[in-house]
């Protein structure tokens, strides 16, 4: 009891910290210091050395190298045209669906996804265009930035994902594996999306009104052309991770250095695209490396507090069935997303959560396909969701709207979360496919 009484401490620490404006980084380190002094009576030096091992270790894994990689490759892609060209790729065959261009935001984002690994990026680069191009075409203002608001969070999803690594490292399982079950997901989010918008459309005809594309009904052998440098990365980045041929990381540094030679054969390899796209690499990098060592600390100072085991036990205790227990993790991720980003939720909920779902029977792998999709949908909600601030920089819209915007879609991967609970193999499928192949 007095284990999960430390719990209910840290939880409203963290909160209450996190709420006050603090940076994620040093509200975690504080909440943690504080609890190892206050509950364990540990000294500073103590606290420091224990610091010290983490950030180390963290320093030395090879597998965290991929994060930054696979971000400067979005870096570079935001700032060329190749975004462009991929909505001009995409146009002609969105334009002859019921909804129309507005699917170039879902179709865009899945495709980008793939060589991101970031919701906010991915939200951004597609944007950038869509958003522009869709209010000058006169659709429906809402019913873009929503589409845009859900499809954009399929950059954590479709593989390579920056928390599907994280999550592989703490959980030690294939972060190969993760990215091969994450494909169907994130294809299902984007038919469901695709789906909606299509009917939508036709309830209502003026939200997408018919007639304005015609510009953009390029043969298919010019879509193909535009599609041509994304589709490419996309092949060499996943082939070459999923023939086994490289590591996640050395996948990204392929990614990379291919992303360089296209930008360089387009001439748009300037030494201002170059230096922005690396300083824009190196801002998100520590971002997110950061906050990963600071969970990592809180993850331990609870590890030592003893709150992991004794909350997996009094949850044991329950006796909840495999259906209840993630539906109160489903809510419990929720609530998180409220004011947490998806790197920090992963990190700081894994300690306690996977050894309850394993123990459970739950598979690891398709643990962390149901966590990503909770982070996503994190994303969509405020106050924290960073989709929604991206999208309120891009069109002006008050953040209210384009959450009110987003709720659909929001819905929508609820509907995806119950679908692969219903059926697992959605997730687990592709992976045994892939890699329990008989030699």
């Amino acid at each position: 009891m007095e284990a999960l009484l430390g719990g209910l401490i840290i939880l409203v620490l963290i909160l209450l910290v996190l709420g006050s404006g603090v940076w994620v980084f040093s509200g975690l380190l504080l909440v943690s210091s504080f609890g190892m002094a206050l509950m364990l009576g540990f000294g500073p030096e103590r606290i420091g050395v224990i610091l010290g091992k983490i950030i180390v270790g963290a320093a030395s894994s090879w597998e965290l190298a991929a994060i930054p990689l696979f971000i400067w490759m979005g870096e570079l892609i935001f700032r060329t045209d190749i975004s462009e060209r991929l909505f001009k790729g995409l146009a002609p065959v969105a334009s002859r669906i019921p909804g129309g261009l507005i699917h170039t935001n879902v179709f865009g984002s899945a495709l980008f996804a793939a060589v991101s690994g970031s919701s906010a990026a991915t939200t951004a680069t597609i944007g950038k265009i869509t958003t522009v191009e869709l209010k000058r075409r006169g659709y429906d203002e809402q019913l873009s930035i929503g589409s845009l608001a859900g499809a954009g969070s399929l950059g954590l999803l479709i593989p390579p994902s920056i928390v599907m690594i994280i999550y592989g490292v703490l959980a030690e399982v294939s972060i190969v594996r993760l990215f091969a079950a994450g494909v169907l997901p994130g294809l299902l989010v984007a038919a469901l999306y695709s789906t909606y918008v299509a009917a939508r459309c036709v309830a209502n005809p003026a939200l997408a009104p018919r007639g304005v594309d015609r510009d953009d009904a390029d043969s298919m052998g010019q879509a193909l052309g535009n599609l041509a440098p994304v589709l490419t990365l996309i092949g060499l980045v996943l082939g070459a991770l999923y023939t086994g041929l490289a590591t996640p990381s050395e996948a990204a540094a392929v990614g990379v250095a291919a992303t360089l030679a296209m930008v360089a054969l387009t001439g748009q390899l300037t030494v201002a695209a170059l230096t922005e796209s690396l300083l824009g690499a190196v801002r998100t990098s520590c971002m997110v490396c950061s906050i990963l060592v600071a969970a990592s600390f809180l993850s331990t100072a609870m590890g030592y507090m003893h709150i992991p085991q004794d909350v997996a036990g009094y949850i044991a205790g329950l006796e909840l069935s495999p259906a209840g227990l993630i539906a109160i993790l489903a809510v419990f991720f929720i609530g998180l997303g409220l004011f947490l980003d998806g790197v920090s939720i992963t990190v700081m909920t894994l300690p306690i959560t996977l050894p309850l779902t394993t123990s459970m029977g739950i598979d690891p792998i398709w643990f962390g396909v149901f966590l990503v999709l909770m982070v996503e949908i994190g994303q969509m909600t405020p106050p924290v969701g960073f989709n929604l601030f991206v999208l309120q920089g891009l069109t002006g819209t008050s953040l209210n709207r384009v959450a009110l915007a987003a709720a659909p879609f929001f819905a929508l991967m609820l509907v995806a979360v119950v679908l692969i609970y219903i059926w697992p193999e959605i997730v687990l499928w592709l992976p045994g496919v892939l890699f329990d192949r008989p030699v």
